[in-house]
């Protein structure tokens, strides 16, 4: 098989001689930048444009309200026939670019590993350009089931009766080791998840609190015919590791014996011992949230009864958990930053501050930053100035808030639990506000349908300030701030139906308009 060499790049020349066979591909890369690189030196290469596509470009640019620089290099791929695809899209604009790549418009994406795992798609060839990612122990080759789920994406059966998969290979050594380890390789073992203490945790509660199984011995006989039993073998240990899982769970009140203890029990009975969740423990079963994480949330409650709150409170405290990671990572020029915003916060943490010199220091750092990231949000902060700032993409803001939503959601529930009311005003409020990163003076208006964080200043900026604000404020000038068609819905929804009327649109001296802000 012999592809002419049109450039000096691999890469590029398979995907142009994919163009010339009148094929699709996929193009795997390790990273996201290099993902984009990649898709806009593939487009520079390519000039065919049509219709179709430059209508599909411009879907992609106005997916968000305001489009990043990101939207417009996608955008600009996409005339082209071009795309990339990762994370850090939106959840409409990756699903744009898979549609697209279905019906044949666009011919090549360039992916992380979003893209393989269970999308069927009509591409011909993957094409796999590097097979190494950074990680903890630097850059390392990815795992054999991570090679076959990106190759398997080729020749899908109802697309193609066969397909390519090629991975690049800089040099004959890289070659040989690509050979040995992923065309001739075996794949790695598979581990039961039900090691990792978390998701025990999670588990052994919801058992208890759905009186799945409540008996300890029942409780053993359950976990004994799983996959974990099965790969660990020593079903002792396991014993031990689930007894201590037990207390932990009794100690921070989540469970409690079915009946009282005696002075003596024999090992019959302690063995034969019942638990029952406690109101707080079926609630946290039920959010299924990690009970470590609800443990800390109701202790970080606790403390706030004597603290000076800001928003910034919670927002470190959910942004402390297991369930919000990956955290932003604070580089090492940012130190001197995050001690800035340090003493600027300390009063109001809801957990202490670890030694510089402890482990757990660097994810509090991190949590830090990450809590930033959400404090800028909810002040009206654009996804350009988070990108630029944090380097967190459009579609990472949203799979965070959503994240961040459903930890603020568990803490007013446990705040409603403790009976912390006025903790859990200040907590609906914050959930809001982080729906519509905006400022706490624009929530009345936020109530509002079609009434987004923009719109929402612009009323506020022109003394709109709340509901009462709207109904006494003149039709004219709502249709000079938010055009006619939602001025008008905004005024039926405050019970003032003004019909269909004819009105011809304009603006006050020195006033903005919609469309110029």
């Amino acid at each position: 098989m012999k592809i002419a060499e049109e450039t000096s790049d691999p890469t590029i020349n398979l995907v142009l001689d994919t163009l010339n066979i009148n094929k699709q591909a996929l193009v795997f890369a390790n990273t996201k930048k290099s993902a984009e690189k990649t898709a806009e030196d593939i487009a520079k290469k390519i000039r065919t444009e049509n219709t179709k596509l430059k209508e599909l470009s411009e879907q992609i640019l106005h997916a968000l309200t305001r489009p990043t620089k990101q939207c417009e290099r996608l955008a600009m791929c996409v005339k082209r026939g071009i795309a990339f695809h990762h994370a850090g899209l939106v959840a409409k604009q990756r699903e744009l670019i898979e549609d697209g790549f279905r019906y044949g418009l666009i011919k090549i994406i360039c992916s992380t590993s979003t893209l393989a795992y269970g999308l069927d798609l009509p591409a011909f060839r993957a094409i796999l350009k590097d097979l190494r990612r950074y990680s903890m122990r630097g850059l390392t080759y990815i795992p054999v089931l991570e090679y076959l789920q990106m190759a398997g994406r080729a020749g899908r059966p109802k697309f193609d009766s066969y397909g390519e998969a090629i991975a690049i290979a800089a040099t004959k050594p890289d070659k040989k080791k690509i050979d040995e380890m992923y065309i001739n390789g075996e794949p790695e073992d598979i581990f039961s998840k039900l090691a990792v203490e978390p998701v025990l945790r999670t588990y052994l509660l919801s058992l208890i609190a759905t009186n799945f199984t409540n008996a300890k011995k029942d409780i053993f006989d359950f976990f004994s015919k799983t996959f974990w039993a099965y790969q660990f073998t020593d079903m002792e240990q396991i014993k031990a590791i689930i007894e201590r899982m037990l207390l932990l769970l009794e100690e921070w009140e989540f469970i409690r014996p079915d009946k009282e203890k005696s002075d003596f029990q024999s090992a019959d009975k302690i063995r034969d011992e019942k638990y029952k969740a406690t109101i707080a423990g079926k609630r946290v079963a039920e959010l299924y949230i990690d009970p470590y994480t609800a443990h800390f949330m109701i202790e970080c409650l606790r403390k706030a009864a004597n603290k000076q709150l800001k928003t910034f409170s919670f927002l470190q405290m959910i942004s402390h958990t297991l369930e919000i990671k990956p955290l932003l990572r604070a580089r090492v020029k940012e130190q001197d930053k995050m001690q800035e915003e340090l003493l600027k916060y300390s009063d109001c943490l809801l957990e202490e501050e670890p030694s510089l010199y402890e482990p757990e220091y660097e994810d509090f750092i991190n949590s830090i930053k990450t809590a930033l990231f959400f404090n800028d949000w909810v002040n009206e902060k654009d996804e350009e100035y988070l990108l630029e700032e944090y380097n967190i993409r459009p579609g990472e803001i949203r799979a965070k808030l959503d994240i961040a939503d459903w930890l603020l959601y568990s803490t007013e529930e446990l705040a409603r639990i403790l009976n912390f009311q006025e903790l859990r005003k200040e907590i609906v409020k914050l959930r809001l506000r982080m729906k519509y990163g905006a400022k706490e003076e624009l929530l009345p208006l936020l109530q509002l349908h079609n009434i987004g964080r923009i719109r929402a200043r612009r009323l506020y900026f022109n003394e709109i300030k709340d509901i009462a604000d709207v109904k006494n404020a003149d039709l004219m000038k709502l249709i000079q701030i938010l055009g006619k068609n939602v001025a008008l819905d905004v005024k039926k929804q405050v019970g003032q139906d003004f019909g269909k009327i004819e009105v011809k649109e304009g603006k006050r001296k020195g006033q903005i308009s919609l469309k110029d802000y």
